[in-house]
C-alpha cells in the first residue's frame, strides 16, 4: 500500500489521507487503493474553491436562506419539570450572537460502562443533580426567642439521596459558612456563631439556608436519564462541565455542554471552535434542511479566529476588521469615523464591503486581476 500512496500524498491534505488509509485497512490490493485515491483526488480537486471567490457572501447566503424557514420553537421533555431546549432560529442566534447567557443551558452526559448500559442509573443522574436543603427539608421554622432556625428533614428524601442526617449535619457544617449547625432531637438547629441577629437578619438567613447546596453538582438543576441507541445517557438541565468531567463514572472524551463559553473556559478555543460548528449544524439537521458544513466551519473559524470566541455582533468580530469603512458600514457609522479621526486611520481599501461604498471594482473574482500594458515610447 505504501508504494501505491507515494503519488497521491503530497496531492492530498494528510489528514485525508490517513483517514482512508485507515477506512481501506491493511487487506486492500494496490490497485483498489490506487482507484479510491484516483477518485478521491478527483473529487477534492473539484471541491477546491476558486482562487477569488466571495466565500463569505456565499456561507452569508447558504446559511442566510434555510434560517428564513425555521421555526422560532422550544422542545419540551413531557413530564419533566424545566426541562426545555431552545432550538430552531432562536438557538442559531445565540450561537451566533456569541450571546454568553443562554435560555437553557444543558449538558449531554456519557457514562462509562456498565452504567452506560442503564446500572444504577437513577442512583448516577441523581449524584449529578444539585440538592439544596429546602429540597430534604419537611419543614423550616423560627425560633425568634433564641434567634434560631429549626429544619425537620424528610427522612424518606434524605435516604433516597443515600445520605443520613450526620453525613448532612457535616455536609452543613462545610457549606452553611459563619452558622454552627447541631442536631437535636431529629431537627438541624442552625445558630448565626458570635453574633446577636435581629428578626430581619433571621429572616435573611433563612431564605440562604434553603439554597444551600447539599449534594451534587451546582449549577445541574434537573438530569434526566435518556436511551440513545445502545446507551443510556443524563440530559442535564443547567451545565457545570468543569465539575461533571471530573466525575469517575462520566466518559470525558464525548461529555459535552451547549455553552460555547464554557467550552472555550474548561477545553480550549479548538474544542469551542467545534462546538459552534455542532450546534449549529445539529439545528439545521434537526429543521430537516441541508447547509454544507464547510459554510458553518468558516463562520466558526471567523468567530474563534481571534484567540477567543466572539459573536458576529458589532461588539464582536465586526470590531476587529481592519477596514474603518466596513466597521462603519455595519450600524453604527458616527463611532467608527469619529475614532478613525482622532487617531489619523488609514484604510486600505482591501476588502469588497469599502470598495462597494466608493463604487470601485471590488478584490473578488475577476476583480483580483489587474491589466498591465507596456506602454510603447516610439509611437
Amino acid at each position: 500500500m505504501a508504494d501505491a500512496l507515494k503519488e497521491y500524498e503530497a496531492l492530498l491534505p494528510s489528514g485525508l489521507v490517513s483517514r482512508m488509509v485507515e477506512e481501506l485497512g491493511d487487506k486492500a490490493s494496490d490497485s483498489k487503493v490506487k482507484s479510491v485515491f484516483k477518485r478521491l483526488v478527483d473529487e477534492y480537486e473539484r471541491m477546491k474553491v476558486h482562487a477569488g471567490e466571495s466565500v463569505g457572501i456565499v456561507a452569508a447566503e447558504s446559511i442566510g436562506e434555510p434560517g428564513t424557514q425555521m421555526t422560532l420553537n422550544t422542545f419540551h421533555f413531557a413530564g419533566v419539570a424545566e426541562m426545555n431546549i431552545t432550538m430552531g432560529l432562536p438557538r442559531i442566534i445565540e450561537v451566533l450572537d456569541g450571546r454568553k447567557t443562554l435560555a437553557t443551558p444543558m449538558m449531554d452526559i456519557y457514562l462509562k460502562r456498565p452504567y452506560s448500559q442503564g446500572q444504577d442509573i437513577k442512583k448516577i443522574a441523581l449524584s449529578v443533580k444539585e440538592t439544596r436543603l429546602k429540597d430534604v427539608a419537611a419543614e423550616i421554622s423560627l425560633n425568634l426567642a433564641d434567634a434560631r432556625i429549626d429544619v425537620a428533614v424528610d427522612d424518606a428524601r434524605l435516604s433516597e439521596l443515600g445520605m443520613t442526617k450526620q453525613g448532612l449535619v457535616s455536609v452543613l457544617k462545610k457549606e452553611a459558612k459563619g452558622l454552627s449547625v447541631e442536631l437535636r432531637k431529629e431537627l438541624l438547629c442552625f445558630k448565626a456563631k458570635n453574633k446577636e441577629e435581629n428578626v430581619n437578619e433571621v429572616f435573611k438567613l433563612k431564605e440562604k439556608l434553603k439554597e444551600v447546596v447539599i449534594k451534587g453538582i451546582k449549577g445541574v438543576y434537573q438530569v434526566l436519564p435518556v436511551k440513545r441507541g445502545s446507551e443510556f445517557v443524563i440530559i442535564t438541565a443547567g451545565t457545570n462541565l468543569k465539575k461533571v468531567l471530573s466525575l469517575p463514572f462520566v466518559d470525558d472524551t464525548r461529555t459535552v455542554s451547549n455553552d460555547i463559553f464554557e467550552i472555550e473556559a474548561v477545553l480550549g478555543i479548538e474544542a469551542a471552535r467545534q462546538a459552534v460548528i455542532n450546534e449549529v449544524f445539529k439545528v439545521i439537521e434537526n429543521q430537516g434542511l441541508n447547509v454544507d458544513i464547510r459554510h458553518l466551519m468558516l463562520v466558526a473559524d471567523t468567530m474563534s479566529a481571534a484567540g477567543r470566541i466572539q459573536g458576529i455582533t458589532r461588539y464582536g468580530v465586526v470590531k476587529n476588521k481592519a477596514s474603518v469603512l466596513a466597521k462603519a458600514s455595519f450600524e453604527t457609522p458616527i463611532k467608527y469615523f469619529i475614532e478613525a479621526s482622532l487617531y489619523g486611520e488609514v484604510d486600505k481599501l482591501t476588502s469588497v464591503v469599502e470598495n462597494v461604498m466608493l463604487n470601485q471594482p471590488v478584490p473578488v473574482g475577476t476583480g483580483m486581476l489587474k491589466l498591465v500594458a507596456k506602454h510603447d515610447e516610439g509611437k
